[in-house]
């Protein structure tokens, strides 16, 4: 072998061993922080997040259970390291065939007074 063969493999070893240190120190951050899936996809939950994830999980309690622990997986491997809007969020649902049904209120202003749209509409 060549000195520039034996570089090429200590630095293509020296990597291996880097991302396998890597890798564990995810995994015992994990282990120690003990929290559930749902609690590590809480704290990256933006405006409005936790309330289509409550409604989410009301509607569709097993498809949400599996999409919450895929999305955990992706935070703590550092995949996912922005905040999750609850637009996202429902947008992520419903890329995935669930529709996920959220109640909506228009309010408009009448004369200075904010009423719904369906009490103006009777």
């Amino acid at each position: 072998m060549s000195d520039k063969e034996l570089e090429k493999l200590k630095a293509k070893r020296l990597e291996e061993m880097k991302k396998n240190l890597f890798s564990q120190q995810n995994t015992k951050k994990l282990t120690n922080n003990k929290l559930t899936d749902r609690e590590i996809l809480i704290k990256k939950l933006g405006h409005r997040g936790l309330e289509v994830l409550e409604i989410a999980e009301n509607q569709f309690p097993n498809e949400t259970k599996q999409l919450i622990t895929k999305l955990s997986e992706l935070i703590v491997v550092g995949y996912i390291k922005n905040s999750i809007g609850g637009g996202n969020l429902l947008s992520l649902f419903r890329s995935l065939g669930i529709n996920v049904r959220i109640n909506t209120k228009i309010n408009i202003d009448k004369d200075g007074e904010i009423m719904s749209l369906s009490d103006k509409l009777k």
